[in-house]
């Protein structure tokens, strides 16, 4: 016959072991989900060239608009805009979104058509592309 101290390590494995399948199975469940949220993401590049003597109120609207954006609206998961570093007036925008709805609802709300009308006579040429993630690369908690 076992002793007390045998079968609890025995149970105790058990646990162990369960544990470890169940964190298992959640880990795997979760992943499965974002795979499948990554996969309807939608992520577009707008390259924008903007009058050079605006550039500074250009920049103040766009960063209200994408801090707002991101802040009020569940579908827009990110924004990096970034400047051409010979040319501040050249900027390039990453735009990524739970879904083309998320997209389409962002286009209407209010903050985006103030920011529209704002830099409506700023912007000298708009190119908007819409591109597939083919992979990405990020350091824990950056």
């Amino acid at each position: 016959m076992k002793t007390l101290k045998t079968i609890i390590k025995i149970q105790l494995s058990r646990s162990i072991w369960l544990i470890l399948i169940a964190t298992t199975c959640i880990s795997l469940s979760f992943s499965t989900k974002a795979r499948a949220q990554q996969k309807n993401q939608m992520f577009r590049l707008a390259k924008i060239q903007v009058d050079p003597s605006q550039l500074a109120k250009y920049n103040a609207a766009l960063k209200e608009q994408m801090a707002t954006a991101v802040r009020v609206e569940p579908g827009v998961l990110t924004y990096y805009a970034v400047a051409d570093k010979k040319d501040p007036s050249h900027i390039t925008i990453l735009e990524i979104y739970a879904d083309t709805a998320a997209y389409k609802a962002h286009i209407v709300t209010p903050h985006f058509k103030k920011y529209k009308e704002t830099v409506e006579h700023m912007v000298k040429s708009l190119e908007l592309i819409d591109v597939n993630l083919i992979g990405a690369a990020k350091k824990p908690d950056n």
